[in-house]
């Protein structure tokens, strides 16, 4: 399972994110990458106003989009849960 944060400096918002999601991680059983927006300028042109963004993969599926600004715990749970 792996999760990838679009973040950016400076924003409490992502760090509330990411603490947020490593309290699920209870047993370091799926991966963070942390992917800073403004360094590229396709992801500010896809994510600027949304920041953080949270999307998810397992399975080798593409990644799907879980969440943005705030921790979705609803959808967290369900992509969890999901076989």
């Amino acid at each position: 399972m792996h999760f990838t944060l679009y973040s950016r400096s400076y924003c409490h918002l992502c760090d509330d994110m990411l603490q947020a999601l490593r309290a699920f991680d209870v047993d370091n059983a799926f991966t963070i990458d942390i992917v800073d927006v403004d360094a590229d300028a396709d992801l500010v042109a896809r994510y600027d106003e949304l920041v953080p963004v949270l999307l998810a993969s397992k399975n080798g599926e593409p990644a799907t989009r879980l969440c943005h600004y705030f921790l979705d715990e609803t959808a967290l749970r369900a992509f969890l849960e999901r076989p």
